[in-house]
């Protein structure tokens, strides 16, 4: 009985000496204040000194109770949606996920967006480990590797993490639905940004349908466009795709209007439009530059028609001969024309103020490579080549290719 109770001290200090060395000790000091006031640490440490494995199914067991409590507060009508798109069993009420087997409750956290797909593998091994110490035996003993990788999956996926507060719709109406200009925080936007795709869709959705609604107030609109814009680089890709099928299906062969190109260019959903559609779009848009004219005398209308050139995608989306007519028209703007009358000696070149600016900010704004066709305008186009001849708007045109290069 001695060397019975002798062997058993040595084991015991054996595996505290490993226990240190892992550092699983130092892992479960990560775990969040409310589990450490459960006195989990205390009781995960006793067992490490005697029952590795029980130790093991104790962390585990801890990790998929915290992963029910975090399905809960991240919503129910969340994991119902999750779990009816993915075949899992009904939820509907609380008890439902109480009732989950730990599996479950694994794949049900992954498909809600709470656990990444990294994360959920890695506890799909540990739930792998977790059920071959539930039948150990002699040929399969619980070593400390075991623990180690055990402890820190579950404490870095799952137990050092605080539940995510799902943001709501509702959130995002009380935000944009006020009479002042909407403040999109941090923190709403971290939220956002770890949102389930479902709840994402439901927000961007709304937000893009509230731009294109005529009886909704001005401010209110102007809300919602800015924040789309404030959320997009946070949005599911899948959500966006998503919305651009669903707006090429209301379109049909419909050319978009201005304020619906200006809703999907912010929403990021208008380079997925239909290109015969796209093709209209800005064909549409050229003739009204066209008739607007590029000359400084049309200066009082050339910062709303090019605001609006902005609002819809600039030059990124268009697609010649569109393409050189609207970078024509720009230089064009922006280089002026030779000054003439009383004003000629103070002012060597007649060019629109707002208009020059706005086409300048154009041009050097587009993600398409448009040097060479300006390069090629100012040899070959007549108009371009006739306002060159003069050596101060020769100046201008060439200060506009510096600034390109």
């Amino acid at each position: 009985m001695e060397e019975e109770e002798e062997h058993k001290g040595l084991i015991t200090t054996a595996n505290e000496e490993l226990i240190e060395a892992s550092g699983a000790n130092a892992l479960l000091l990560q775990i969040r204040p409310n589990w450490q006031a459960k006195n989990l640490i205390q009781r995960v440490q006793k067992l490490l000194r005697v029952d590795p494995s029980s130790a093991c199914q104790r962390i585990f067991n801890a990790s998929i109770y915290d992963l029910r409590e975090k399905i809960i507060i991240a919503g129910l009508d969340i994991a119902g949606e999750a779990a009816k798109l993915h075949k899992l069993p009904s939820i509907s009420k609380q008890e439902d996920v109480e009732a989950l087997s730990a599996s479950r409750v694994l794949d049900l956290s992954y498909r809600m967006g709470l656990l990444t797909r990294p994360e959920y593998r890695k506890l799909l091994r540990v739930y792998d480990i977790r059920k071959d110490l539930e039948h150990e035996d002699d040929e399969y003993e619980a070593g400390i590797e075991d623990c180690v990788y055990v402890f820190k999956t579950t404490i870095d996926v799952v137990l050092s993490k605080d539940p995510i507060h799902l943001i709501k719709l509702t959130d995002f109406k009380e935000i944009v639905e006020k009479p002042e200009p909407a403040q999109i925080s941090d923190a709403v936007l971290t939220d956002y940004k770890s949102a389930p795709k479902q709840r994402q869709w439901e927000i961007y959705k709304f937000l893009f349908y509230s731009i294109l609604k005529e009886d909704h107030p001005e401010i209110i609109r102007q809300n919602c466009y800015n924040t789309i814009i404030a959320i997009k680089e946070h949005t599911n890709n899948q959500v966006i795709l998503d919305l651009a099928n669903h707006y090429n299906d209301k379109l049909g062969r419909n050319t978009p209007k201005l304020k619906e190109a200006r809703a999907a260019n912010a929403a990021g959903i208008l380079p997925f439009f239909k290109s015969i559609l796209l093709n209209d779009l800005y064909k549409t848009y050229y003739l009204k530059m066209k008739a607007t004219g590029h000359s400084f005398k049309s200066n009082n209308q050339h910062g709303e028609l090019l605001r609006n050139l902005k609002e819809i995608g600039g030059l990124d989306y268009v697609k010649e001969p569109v393409l050189t007519n609207m970078v024509r028209w720009l230089v064009e703007c922006y280089i002026g024309e030779k000054s003439f009358g009383r004003y000629s000696n103070s002012r060597k070149v007649f060019y629109s103020y707002s208009g020059a600016n706005l086409s300048l900010e154009i041009l050097n704004s587009t993600s398409q490579n448009i040097l060479p066709i300006i390069q090629r305008l100012g040899k070959k186009d007549n108009d371009i080549m006739t306002s060159n001849l003069d050596k101060n708007v020769e100046n201008r045109f060439q200060n506009l290719i510096d600034e390109l290069q």
